[in-house]
């Protein structure tokens, strides 16, 4: 982790100080409240949360014990809350980003990942979705049964590329704001993922943890893909062609592209 001066500097001070939010065989009553308040603050991605919102049976089966923190927490991903605040307001990739940072503790690391995800989505629905993450081995060596999961991309670990460290500066605003009300329904990483590039990382006194931007509504880019040849033509040879797509249609015109074979050679604005 960064120097205590360097974590402020970067604005991550706040992960810098804070303790793994464990439930131990030892637990009280008041140990299972930290639990369920931290479950909520990470799943819902730092989101006010209101006395009605509460999933009541879900955190009286972690009281019980008859649940762990990963059956807890699974039950707030796969709630329709979740699906209200993240799911049906956002675009599909935007989803994707917010479920690697609220389940997984980090940011997807490059369009494999995030073509893997939309594929399993469009083939076996939300549930499988969310599953994904939550029953993956990654989930299991990194919070386990009993650990709530945390921004763990901050650190440097052993099998995840360097690049998932800027990546989730794109993610990551502090605890001064949610997920839900920065206005982002676009994906934040559409522009690096596909370019395979890395964000170069600002003071938080500039105003911006990131330096790059991802682009915004009215922009147009220009998108040069290598074209996959037809299948039922004679010529096998792959030719480029170029693009002209408007930002709010940027994502879905790269899934489409990938579905279709083509590899993307360049983005740029138009």
């Amino acid at each position: 982790m960064a120097a205590l001066g360097q974590a402020a500097r970067l604005g991550i001070a706040s992960l810098e100080n804070s303790e793994l939010a464990e439930l131990r065989p030892d637990r009280t009553e008041a140990d299972v409240e930290v639990i369920i308040r931290a479950a909520y603050r990470q799943v819902l991605g730092n989101a006010y949360l209101m006395e009605g919102d509460r999933l009541i049976s879900a955190e009286s089966l972690l009281q019980q014990g008859t649940i762990s923190v990963r059956g807890f927490v699974l039950a707030i991903a796969q709630s329709e809350l979740y699906r209200e605040k993240f799911f049906h307001s956002n675009s599909q990739n935007r989803f994707i980003e917010l479920n690697y940072k609220h389940l997984l503790g980090r940011a997807p690391e490059d369009e494999s990942e995030i073509t893997y995800h939309v594929e399993l989505y469009n083939s076996q629905g939300y549930e499988a979705e969310i599953n994904s993450y939550i029953d993956s081995r990654e989930y299991q060596e990194s919070f386990g049964e009993n650990i709530v999961p945390y921004y763990r991309g901050f650190k440097s670990q052993v099998g995840q590329k360097n690049v998932g460290y800027s990546r989730l500066f794109q993610l990551y605003r502090g605890y001064a704001s949610s997920d839900r009300t920065q206005g982002q329904k676009q994906g934040r990483l559409t522009w690096e993922v596909a370019k395979n590039l890395a964000s170069p990382i600002y003071p938080a006194s500039t105003g911006s943890l990131t330096g790059l931007t991802t682009g915004g509504r009215g922009e147009t880019y220009r998108i040069r893909v290598l074209q996959s040849a037809s299948p039922n033509s004679a010529v096998v040879r792959r030719g480029t062609a170029e693009l002209v797509v408007p930002y709010e249609q940027l994502s879905s015109k790269l899934q489409q592209l990938n579905r279709k074979g083509s590899r993307v050679l360049s983005i740029t604005p138009v």
